[in-house]
């Protein structure tokens, strides 16, 4: 018996530990079609939850509509179903050339073909498990094994982005991540087999014990679903609004993952009085904070007092729900499935609903609300008092909401939500030589200003300064003759004050939503004197798609996010970048980045394409609106390190150790990040 509970065990945690592969390994195969939007992962984390519930779904149906040696050989045939799919879909891969008009419904339609089948038998595991376990030893669920399966989870969370990513190619990893499912099918079969045969355990024996009550089995699904959307909501919180740190979504899952392992493998250490003051204390101070748009803490500080306010609350949900789990094993199975269901429309909610129905981004103080509301449910037995406190905390968030609604109104001209993440334009009087100040937001990261008093309105401001590496590249490219420009990155339209007559420009946007907010409230597009053309979609797909450019200048602009674009700094984007470029022409990466060092990257996949490269910083211009900044500049054409405004300013690239040329097949942000920010 003790070789078939190691067995089993075996089996939950490698389920576990490939189903937290192929998630980031998922997202990392949509990127070139989707960009580098942290909504790709948002929306992959809600399909992967969606898929959980229809394994626990499956497993409520297998274990109470077939007998035990039917679920076997059901489960065995589906297994090795998965197997031969997995091959077929690495193959064939399914195309995402469509992929930007409709992100979402392609990211379900590509994840459901490649990884669905595996994806919802691995996520099946855990519960068919503990409840044939369970079976042949007539005895409880054993729930501790749902810590097992988190702490697998945990463990390819934090391996994926410091081992398995810096270390093997993405075909390789598919093929090992397929290697390890073959494994984990044979581990399970071997755990199936021990103990005897099946028929000594094909029928259960009638259980005693109470049944769960119907509010019980709301709670099954209310205190998950308030736990998903406080993960969803405070990874993309942090990410929009705090800082575009690339990989920080995997803290706020982490917790997330902590919380389940913690709850389920030690429910002795919750204290509810304690847990339930700190979520209180929390919900309060930062319901407050997330009001005062204008109010910063030190990234550190702002970042650790969300991750501990998820913490808290996260652990409250998943200890009372555990506190409440079913006496009786012939009801583990309907107990995860109400848990995946509450896990699935909360994070359904948070990535889908708020995106299609709200124009801002209320997403934090909707999940603070739901916590609210879902200790409300769960400690409503316990009297008046504690009722009253947990409805004045759903009182106050709602409030909070409201004062959210008012200050993202304020001095605001346009506010847009779609899938790539929340727009708004800003208008303010400060500087008072600028007359008027407008601003192209998306969250924390701004992506254009322009001035609008006379001598500013067509004058290049932030990172586009004519002493930045792009200014010097636009001006310098083409001895007086006209020049044909091409943009990946529209933002406000920034660059296209450069252009002359006769010149050509052609900027690249993959949301949407940009171009109408740069054309209707910004100038530099409309009032440019080149011609000014704006292609939709993802930049290398558009590019591939196009006959040669003959682009003098090509700018690559799309690294100031949290989820860089890495599909554009490869090996075989760069190939794609010299077939647009004309003879001689410049590449022009803007890396203006806290958290990445990107010119080595550059420097090593420019040489690799016979390019140079070289770094130009420029300073901070405050009294006309431009910022410090940092642009690499790639060509081929020696003649151009010559020129002596940027022969003086353009500096040599020092390589970093360990960081190899990335590929469509392989990159690995870890060698580049400053681990210090700022």
């Amino acid at each position: 018996m003790l070789r078939a509970r190691s067995l089993a065990g075996g089996a939950v945690f490698l389920s576990a530990l490939l189903l937290f592969l192929v998630e980031p390994m998922a997202a990392r195969v949509l990127l070139p079609a989707l960009g580098g939007s942290s909504a790709v992962w948002l929306t992959c984390l809600v399909f992967f939850q969606g898929v959980l519930l229809l394994g626990y779904l499956y497993a409520d149906w297998l274990t109470k509509r077939l007998s035990v040696r039917r679920q076997e050989l059901v489960h065995g045939a589906l297994l090795a179903l998965a197997v031969g799919m997995l091959g077929w879909e690495w193959r064939h891969p399914v195309d995402l050339s469509g992929a930007g008009a409709h992100p979402a419904a392609t990211i379900f339609f590509a994840l459901g073909a490649g990884v669905g089948l595996p994806f919802l038998l691995l996520s099946a595991t855990s519960p068919l498990v503990q409840v044939w376990l369970a079976g042949r030893e007539q005895g409880g669920v054993r729930f501790r094994l749902y810590a097992l399966s988190n702490a697998g989870s945990l463990l390819a969370l934090a391996a994926y982005p410091l081992l398995v990513e810096p270390g093997l190619t993405l075909s390789a990893q598919k093929a090992a991540w397929a290697l390890g499912f073959v494994v984990f099918a044979l581990v399970l079969a071997a755990g199936l087999g021990m103990s005897g045969s099946a028929a000594a355990v094909e029928e259960i024996a009638e259980e005693s014990g109470r049944r769960a009550s119907g509010w019980e089995k709301l709670l099954w699904f209310a205190l998950p679903l308030a736990a998903a959307m406080q993960l969803a909501a405070v990874t993309g919180y942090l990410t929009q609004n705090i800082a575009a740190i690339p990989l920080l979504w995997v803290l706020p899952l982490g917790v997330y993952l902590v919380t389940l392992i913690v709850a389920f493998d030690a429910p002795r250490w919750y204290r509810r009085w304690h847990v339930l003051g700190l979520v209180l204390v929390f919900l309060v101070s930062l319901g407050y904070w997330i009001t005062q748009t204008k109010l910063s803490l030190p990234i550190g500080i702002a970042v650790g007092m969300f991750l501990a306010e998820e913490l808290v609350a996260c652990y409250l949900c998943h200890a009372e729900v555990h506190a409440v789990r079913p006496k009786r094993r012939d009801e583990a199975t309907s107990f995860y499935l109400h848990v995946a269901a509450g896990g699935a429309v909360g994070s359904a909610v948070i990535a889908i609903v708020c995106p299609l129905v709200f124009r801002a981004n209320y997403d934090i103080a909707l999940a603070f609300g739901a916590t609210a509301v879902a200790g409300l449910l769960a400690m409503w037995r316990l009297g008046w008092p504690t009722r009253v406190v947990w409805a004045a905390a759903v009182v106050g968030m709602g409030m909070s909401l409201g004062a959210m609604h008012t200050a993202y109104h304020q001095n605001t001209m346009a506010l847009i939500r779609n899938f790539y993440g929340p727009l708004r334009v800003e208008k303010s009087l400060f500087p008072p030589q600028a007359f008027t100040v407008r601003m192209l937001m998306n969250g924390s990261v701004e992506h254009g200003t322009q001035w609008f008093a006379p001598e500013f309105r067509q004058e290049p401001t932030t990172y586009y300064g004519r002493e930045s590496g792009v200014g010097l590249a636009l001006t310098n490219c083409c001895a007086g003759r006209p020049k044909r420009v091409g943009v990946i990155g529209l933002g406000v339209g920034t660059l296209a004050v450069y252009g002359q007559p006769g010149d050509w420009f052609r900027f690249y946007e993959i949301n949407p939503a940009v171009e109408p907010m740069a054309r209707g409230l910004f100038t530099y597009l409309k009032e440019s004197k080149a011609q000014v053309s704006v292609g939709t979609g993802d930049a290398r797909l558009l590019l591939a798609g196009e006959a040669d450019s003959h682009y003098d200048v090509l700018v690559v602009d799309a690294f100031t996010g949290d989820a860089i674009p890495v599909h554009l700094l490869t090996r075989e984007a760069m190939a794609l970048y010299r077939r647009h470029l004309a003879e001689g022409g410049v590449l022009a990466f803007h890396v203006s980045n806290d958290y990445l060092d990107l010119p080595p990257a550059i420097a090593l996949v420019a040489k690799d394409a016979g390019m140079a490269a070289r770094v130009v910083h420029s300073a901070a211009q405050e009294e006309r609106g431009v910022f410090q900044s940092t642009w690499v500049l790639v060509s081929a054409n020696g003649e151009l390190w010559n020129q002596p405004a940027i022969a003086k300013v353009a500096k040599e690239i020092k390589p970093v150790a360990g960081l190899r040329v990335w590929t469509d097949d392989y990159s690995s942000l870890l060698p580049v990040l400053k681990w210090l920010g700022k």
